[in-house]
């Protein structure tokens, strides 16, 4: 087949306005979603359980910084079989069901409003407005296999899977201006359709709590088997022994090693 060439009016009118249009609609959906965000309400208890959690955690990454006196004292005040942190506080379980709490289904409707919709609407609209156009090629061969996801609404069986449609190229720039976003909006933006996306298929989750009493009794099992290896013996004579001796001798050292 014959090398095609693209009209420069595509650059102008297809590719360019298309880039525009999906970078604005990030730009708007973060500022929205800002706007019909609500503010979560945290319990203090959940807070200091997390955070007891997480300096268990440490003590049994880091401990071994740490002399074993300090560990074993860390250590007994979570797993003492009587008076441990993880031993005597009791959690209740507590399952939120969406269906039945108000503010969780209006933050799902306003999930869907500000992620789910402008997808549909704007995916539809450049479907229609720009259908039939081939905007770029990738700079590199590709297998047929690439066809359906690369040149959607181009039913050519003969064409380069390597060229791009127009509709294929909208859905590459959804998921490909995350980098820009994260430039101009900062890390934690709304516009960043991937997070969305996986904040919506990971909602059911989210919204079932763990029960605590589990991670209690799991956590205690990890650091009741977690042994002090004291990383730092000897670091005072390595340390002094590396000070006092002259640059001469280390340079020998290194050139006969």
């Amino acid at each position: 087949m014959a090398e095609l060439l693209l009209d420069s009016d595509i650059r102008v009118w297809v590719f360019l306005p298309i880039v525009l249009i999906t970078f604005l609609v990030g730009i708007i959906r973060h500022y929205v979603t800002i706007l019909l965000s609500s503010e979560k309400k945290v319990e203090i208890q959940q807070i200091a359980d997390s955070q007891a959690m997480i300096r268990s955690r440490m003590l049994r990454e880091n401990g071994r910084f740490i002399p074993r006196q300090s560990f074993l004292m860390r250590k007994e005040f979570f797993n003492n079989k009587e008076t441990g942190y993880f031993k005597t506080e009791k959690r209740e379980p507590v399952v939120n069901n969406p269906m039945t709490d108000p503010s969780m289904m209006m933050d799902m409707m306003k999930g869907n409003l500000t992620n789910v919709l402008p997808m549909i609407v704007i995916g539809g609209w450049i479907n229609w407005a720009f259908s039939g156009f081939l905007t770029t090629k990738v700079p590199f061969p590709l297998t047929l296999r690439f066809k359906p996801m690369l040149q959607r609404g181009i039913e050519l069986g003969s064409l380069d899977a390597s060229w791009v449609s127009s509709a294929s190229w909208y859905f590459l720039n959804v998921f490909g201006l995350r980098s820009m976003y994260n430039l101009i909006l900062g890390q934690d933006n709304a516009a960043d359709q991937t997070r969305m996306m996986q904040d919506q298929m990971s909602g059911a989750a989210m919204a079932m709590s763990p029960d605590p009493s589990k991670a209690f009794k799991a956590e205690w099992e990890e650091l009741e088997i977690t042994d002090h290896n004291w990383a730092l013996e000897e670091v005072e004579e390595e340390i002094m022994g590396t000070a006092v001796t002259p640059p001469e001798t280390i340079y020998i050292k290194n050139k006969m090693i």
